[in-house]
Protein backbone atom coordinates (compact mmCIF):
# COMPACT_ATOMS: atom_id res chain seq x y z
CA UNK A 1 0.00 0.00 0.00
CA UNK A 2 0.82 3.53 -0.35
CA UNK A 3 2.39 6.08 2.10
CA UNK A 4 -0.29 7.63 3.96
CA UNK A 5 -1.69 10.77 2.42
CA UNK A 6 0.33 10.24 -0.79
CA UNK A 7 -1.69 9.54 -3.51
CA UNK A 8 -0.60 6.59 -6.10
CA UNK A 9 -2.44 7.39 -9.14
CA UNK A 10 -4.42 4.15 -11.27
CA UNK A 11 -5.76 4.04 -14.96
CA UNK A 12 -9.85 5.29 -14.18
CA UNK A 13 -11.99 7.52 -12.30
CA UNK A 14 -15.57 7.35 -12.27
CA UNK A 15 -16.88 11.00 -12.99
CA UNK A 16 -20.56 11.68 -13.81
CA UNK A 17 -21.34 8.40 -14.79
CA UNK A 18 -18.14 7.79 -16.85
CA UNK A 19 -14.48 5.92 -16.24
CA UNK A 20 -12.21 8.52 -17.56
CA UNK A 21 -8.52 8.53 -17.56
CA UNK A 22 -7.09 9.83 -14.29
CA UNK A 23 -5.32 12.50 -15.80
CA UNK A 24 -8.62 13.72 -17.45
CA UNK A 25 -10.90 13.78 -14.02
CA UNK A 26 -10.41 17.58 -13.76
CA UNK A 27 -13.07 20.43 -12.90
CA UNK A 28 -12.98 24.05 -13.54
CA UNK A 29 -11.34 26.48 -11.18
CA UNK A 30 -14.59 27.70 -10.53
CA UNK A 31 -15.96 24.62 -8.99
CA UNK A 32 -18.78 26.00 -6.77
CA UNK A 33 -17.60 23.65 -3.67
CA UNK A 34 -14.09 24.39 -4.08
CA UNK A 35 -14.58 27.75 -3.36
CA UNK A 36 -17.42 27.34 -0.95
CA UNK A 37 -16.99 23.73 0.39
CA UNK A 38 -20.15 22.36 0.28
CA UNK A 39 -19.37 18.77 -1.11
CA UNK A 40 -20.33 15.23 0.71
CA UNK A 41 -17.98 12.98 0.27
CA UNK A 42 -17.03 9.02 2.00
CA UNK A 43 -13.89 6.92 2.80
CA UNK A 44 -14.58 3.36 1.85
CA UNK A 45 -12.20 0.23 1.91
CA UNK A 46 -11.73 -2.39 -0.48
CA UNK A 47 -9.83 -5.20 1.64
CA UNK A 48 -8.07 -8.58 0.44
CA UNK A 49 -9.34 -11.81 2.16
CA UNK A 50 -7.93 -15.22 2.78
CA UNK A 51 -10.11 -17.19 0.35
CA UNK A 52 -8.21 -14.96 -2.61
CA UNK A 53 -11.53 -12.57 -3.14
CA UNK A 54 -11.46 -9.10 -1.91
CA UNK A 55 -14.43 -7.10 -0.62
CA UNK A 56 -15.96 -3.72 0.30
CA UNK A 57 -16.50 -3.29 3.75
CA UNK A 58 -19.93 -1.98 4.21
CA UNK A 59 -20.09 -0.40 1.07
CA UNK A 60 -24.11 -0.19 1.47
CA UNK A 61 -23.69 2.04 4.88
CA UNK A 62 -21.00 4.19 3.31
CA UNK A 63 -23.39 4.66 0.10
CA UNK A 64 -25.94 5.48 2.94
CA UNK A 65 -24.43 8.06 5.13
CA UNK A 66 -23.42 9.62 1.58
CA UNK A 67 -26.85 10.25 0.47
CA UNK A 68 -27.59 11.68 4.50
CA UNK A 69 -24.78 14.20 3.68
CA UNK A 70 -26.34 14.94 0.51
CA UNK A 71 -29.91 15.75 2.20
CA UNK A 72 -27.88 17.80 5.12
CA UNK A 73 -26.13 19.76 3.07
CA UNK A 74 -29.33 20.14 0.24
CA UNK A 75 -27.43 18.42 -2.72
CA UNK A 76 -29.41 16.32 -4.77
CA UNK A 77 -27.41 13.45 -6.40
CA UNK A 78 -28.05 12.70 -9.97
CA UNK A 79 -27.63 9.20 -9.25
CA UNK A 80 -29.72 6.59 -7.08
CA UNK A 81 -28.43 4.64 -4.33
CA UNK A 82 -27.89 1.73 -6.08
CA UNK A 83 -25.94 3.48 -9.41
CA UNK A 84 -23.50 4.90 -6.45
CA UNK A 85 -22.74 1.76 -5.19
CA UNK A 86 -22.01 0.26 -8.51
CA UNK A 87 -19.82 3.06 -9.48
CA UNK A 88 -17.91 2.41 -6.49
CA UNK A 89 -17.46 -1.27 -8.00
CA UNK A 90 -17.77 -0.71 -11.21
CA UNK A 91 -14.03 1.72 -10.57
CA UNK A 92 -12.67 -0.93 -8.56
CA UNK A 93 -13.13 -3.51 -11.09
CA UNK A 94 -11.93 -1.14 -14.00
CA UNK A 95 -8.78 -0.36 -11.61
CA UNK A 96 -8.07 -4.69 -11.64
CA UNK A 97 -7.58 -3.56 -7.65
CA UNK A 98 -7.56 -5.84 -4.94
CA UNK A 99 -6.80 -3.71 -2.05
CA UNK A 100 -7.81 -0.17 -2.14
CA UNK A 101 -9.23 3.18 -0.68
CA UNK A 102 -12.47 4.44 -2.28
CA UNK A 103 -13.23 8.15 -2.34
CA UNK A 104 -16.77 8.98 -4.34
CA UNK A 105 -17.73 13.06 -3.54
CA UNK A 106 -20.88 15.05 -4.73
CA UNK A 107 -20.10 18.18 -5.58
CA UNK A 108 -21.29 21.28 -7.12
CA UNK A 109 -20.09 22.39 -10.35
CA UNK A 110 -19.04 25.89 -12.02
CA UNK A 111 -21.57 28.08 -13.70
CA UNK A 112 -22.32 30.25 -10.22
CA UNK A 113 -20.63 31.45 -7.79
CA UNK A 114 -22.94 32.86 -5.71
CA UNK A 115 -23.44 31.39 -2.40
CA UNK A 116 -27.00 30.59 -2.71
CA UNK A 117 -26.71 29.61 -6.87
CA UNK A 118 -28.98 26.97 -7.70
CA UNK A 119 -28.20 27.10 -11.20
CA UNK A 120 -24.95 24.85 -11.21
CA UNK A 121 -25.04 21.19 -11.95
CA UNK A 122 -24.43 18.27 -9.22
CA UNK A 123 -21.73 16.51 -10.05
CA UNK A 124 -20.25 12.88 -9.06
CA UNK A 125 -16.86 11.85 -9.12
CA UNK A 126 -15.51 8.19 -7.38
CA UNK A 127 -11.50 7.74 -7.41
CA UNK A 128 -10.18 4.20 -5.67
CA UNK A 129 -6.70 4.72 -5.21
CA UNK A 130 -3.76 2.38 -2.61
CA UNK A 131 -3.63 3.89 0.98
CA UNK A 132 -2.20 2.24 3.75
CA UNK A 133 -2.87 2.37 7.73
CA UNK A 134 -4.05 6.26 7.93
CA UNK A 135 -1.73 6.88 11.07
CA UNK A 136 1.40 4.67 10.00
CA UNK A 137 1.67 0.40 10.05
CA UNK A 138 4.01 1.59 13.43
CA UNK A 139 0.57 3.21 15.02
CA UNK A 140 -1.72 0.06 14.76
CA UNK A 141 0.89 -2.30 15.69
CA UNK A 142 2.30 0.13 18.53
CA UNK A 143 0.22 2.81 19.00
CA UNK A 144 0.43 6.81 18.25
CA UNK A 145 1.32 10.17 20.33
CA UNK A 146 -2.28 12.40 20.63
CA UNK A 147 -2.48 16.11 21.51
CA UNK A 148 -5.42 18.00 22.18
CA UNK A 149 -5.65 20.52 20.06
CA UNK A 150 -6.07 24.27 20.59
CA UNK A 151 -9.10 24.60 18.32
CA UNK A 152 -12.72 23.16 19.49
CA UNK A 153 -14.90 21.23 17.55
CA UNK A 154 -17.90 23.41 15.73
CA UNK A 155 -21.15 23.18 18.33
CA UNK A 156 -24.07 20.99 17.52
CA UNK A 157 -26.15 23.95 15.63
CA UNK A 158 -23.09 25.58 13.65
CA UNK A 159 -21.88 22.25 12.33
CA UNK A 160 -23.35 19.51 11.06
CA UNK A 161 -21.51 17.22 12.24
CA UNK A 162 -24.08 13.99 10.56
CA UNK A 163 -22.65 14.96 7.86
CA UNK A 164 -19.31 13.94 6.19
CA UNK A 165 -19.19 17.73 4.75
CA UNK A 166 -16.20 18.78 2.75
CA UNK A 167 -16.08 22.59 4.24
CA UNK A 168 -16.45 21.40 7.85
CA UNK A 169 -13.11 19.66 7.50
CA UNK A 170 -11.41 23.21 7.74
CA UNK A 171 -11.56 22.93 11.34
CA UNK A 172 -10.01 18.68 11.18
CA UNK A 173 -7.19 20.04 9.37
CA UNK A 174 -6.19 23.43 11.17
CA UNK A 175 -6.39 20.68 14.43
CA UNK A 176 -4.31 18.14 12.64
CA UNK A 177 -1.40 20.35 11.09
CA UNK A 178 -1.43 22.34 14.70
CA UNK A 179 -0.65 19.52 16.84
CA UNK A 180 1.78 17.32 13.86
CA UNK A 181 4.18 20.77 13.30
CA UNK A 182 4.11 20.28 17.67
CA UNK A 183 5.73 16.42 16.85
CA UNK A 184 2.71 14.63 17.67
CA UNK A 185 0.42 11.68 15.41
CA UNK A 186 -3.14 13.44 15.65
CA UNK A 187 -4.98 15.91 17.10
CA UNK A 188 -8.31 15.20 19.81
CA UNK A 189 -10.86 17.93 19.83
CA UNK A 190 -13.32 18.69 22.75
CA UNK A 191 -16.64 20.27 22.11
CA UNK A 192 -17.84 23.37 23.50
CA UNK A 193 -18.55 22.61 26.41
CA UNK A 194 -14.96 20.89 27.15
CA UNK A 195 -16.40 17.07 26.85
CA UNK A 196 -14.23 15.01 25.04
CA UNK A 197 -15.41 14.49 20.98
CA UNK A 198 -13.25 13.53 18.27
CA UNK A 199 -9.90 13.07 16.53
CA UNK A 200 -9.29 14.92 13.64
CA UNK A 201 -10.67 12.21 11.41
CA UNK A 202 -11.56 9.44 13.82
CA UNK A 203 -13.95 8.17 16.43
CA UNK A 204 -12.76 8.03 20.03
CA UNK A 205 -12.58 5.12 22.81
CA UNK A 206 -11.27 5.37 26.55
CA UNK A 207 -11.19 1.51 27.98
CA UNK A 208 -11.52 1.82 32.18
CA UNK A 209 -11.74 -1.11 34.35
CA UNK A 210 -13.04 -3.65 31.43
CA UNK A 211 -15.51 -1.29 30.15
CA UNK A 212 -15.31 0.62 26.77
CA UNK A 213 -16.79 4.73 26.79
CA UNK A 214 -17.24 6.46 23.56
CA UNK A 215 -18.85 10.00 23.34
CA UNK A 216 -22.66 10.26 22.57
CA UNK A 217 -23.93 10.86 19.37
CA UNK A 218 -25.59 13.35 20.77
CA UNK A 219 -22.64 15.25 20.87
CA UNK A 220 -20.70 17.09 17.71
CA UNK A 221 -19.65 13.87 16.25
CA UNK A 222 -19.80 11.94 13.01
CA UNK A 223 -21.45 8.70 13.48
CA UNK A 224 -18.58 6.72 12.31
CA UNK A 225 -19.34 3.12 10.65
CA UNK A 226 -15.71 2.10 12.33
CA UNK A 227 -17.53 3.33 15.45
CA UNK A 228 -20.37 1.32 15.25
CA UNK A 229 -18.33 -1.61 14.08
CA UNK A 230 -16.33 -1.40 16.81
CA UNK A 231 -19.52 -0.83 19.10
CA UNK A 232 -21.25 -4.04 17.47
CA UNK A 233 -18.23 -6.12 18.17
CA UNK A 234 -16.94 -5.09 21.71
CA UNK A 235 -20.84 -6.19 22.50
CA UNK A 236 -20.47 -9.81 20.49
CA UNK A 237 -17.39 -10.26 22.73
CA UNK A 238 -19.06 -9.52 26.07
CA UNK A 239 -17.43 -6.39 26.48
CA UNK A 240 -19.68 -3.41 28.35
CA UNK A 241 -19.75 -0.24 25.95
CA UNK A 242 -21.23 2.95 27.60
CA UNK A 243 -22.19 5.72 25.67
CA UNK A 244 -21.76 9.06 27.37
CA UNK A 245 -19.42 12.15 27.50
CA UNK A 246 -16.29 12.89 29.46
CA UNK A 247 -13.69 14.81 30.50
CA UNK A 248 -10.43 15.50 28.82
CA UNK A 249 -8.53 14.58 32.25
CA UNK A 250 -10.18 10.64 31.70
CA UNK A 251 -8.58 10.13 28.64
CA UNK A 252 -4.64 10.74 31.22
CA UNK A 253 -6.50 7.69 33.36
CA UNK A 254 -7.54 5.60 31.13
CA UNK A 255 -6.39 2.20 31.14
CA UNK A 256 -6.29 2.60 27.33
CA UNK A 257 -7.05 5.07 24.41
CA UNK A 258 -7.78 4.03 20.71
CA UNK A 259 -9.18 6.27 17.82
CA UNK A 260 -11.40 4.20 15.11
CA UNK A 261 -12.23 5.17 11.47
CA UNK A 262 -12.25 4.37 7.99
CA UNK A 263 -8.90 5.28 7.11
CA UNK A 264 -7.34 4.62 10.70
CA UNK A 265 -8.91 1.28 11.18
CA UNK A 266 -8.14 0.66 14.44
CA UNK A 267 -5.39 2.46 16.09
CA UNK A 268 -4.21 2.58 19.84
CA UNK A 269 -3.29 5.86 21.99
CA UNK A 270 -0.07 5.29 23.26
CA UNK A 271 0.46 8.87 25.14
CA UNK A 272 -2.03 12.21 25.55
CA UNK A 273 -0.93 15.53 25.79
CA UNK A 274 2.92 14.02 27.37
CA UNK A 275 0.91 11.57 29.50
CA UNK A 276 1.69 8.23 29.10
CA UNK A 277 -1.95 5.96 28.61
CA UNK A 278 -1.62 2.82 30.88
CA UNK A 279 0.79 1.01 30.50
CA UNK A 280 1.91 2.38 27.62
CA UNK A 281 1.44 0.07 25.00
CA UNK A 282 -1.90 -1.25 23.75
CA UNK A 283 -4.05 -3.21 26.28
CA UNK A 284 -5.78 -6.44 25.66
CA UNK A 285 -9.63 -4.86 25.33
CA UNK A 286 -7.58 -2.68 21.50
CA UNK A 287 -5.91 -5.90 20.82
CA UNK A 288 -9.08 -7.94 21.21
CA UNK A 289 -11.27 -5.63 18.73
CA UNK A 290 -7.79 -5.16 16.53
CA UNK A 291 -7.76 -9.10 16.24
CA UNK A 292 -12.12 -9.05 15.86
CA UNK A 293 -12.04 -6.69 13.47
CA UNK A 294 -9.23 -7.50 10.75
CA UNK A 295 -10.17 -11.06 11.03
CA UNK A 296 -13.60 -9.60 9.80
CA UNK A 297 -12.65 -7.50 7.29
CA UNK A 298 -9.33 -10.29 5.94
CA UNK A 299 -9.90 -13.69 7.14
CA UNK A 300 -11.21 -16.32 4.88
CA UNK A 301 -15.04 -17.07 6.09
CA UNK A 302 -16.87 -14.88 8.21
CA UNK A 303 -18.78 -16.20 11.02
CA UNK A 304 -20.28 -13.22 11.54
CA UNK A 305 -21.80 -9.82 9.59
CA UNK A 306 -21.05 -11.52 6.55
CA UNK A 307 -23.88 -9.15 5.87
CA UNK A 308 -21.08 -6.02 5.70
CA UNK A 309 -18.94 -7.19 2.90
CA UNK A 310 -19.61 -6.63 -0.69
CA UNK A 311 -17.52 -8.92 -3.17
CA UNK A 312 -16.23 -8.32 -6.24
Amino acid sequence: MGHPGVLSPVSKIWLDGKLVDWSAASVHVLTHSLHYGVAAFEGIRLYPRGDGRSAVFRLEDHIGRLLDSCHICTLEPPFSRAELAGACLDTLRANRMTEAYIRPIIFLGDGGLGLGSRDVPTRVAVAAYQWGAYLGEDGVQTGIRAKVSSFTRGALNSAMSKGKISGQYVNSVLAKREVMRAGYEEAILLDAQGHVAEASGENIFIAKHGRLITPPLSSPILAGITRDTTITLARDLGITVEERTFARDELYIADEVFLTGTAAELTPVREVDDRRIGTGEPGSITRRLQETFFSLVRGAAPTRHAEWLSYL
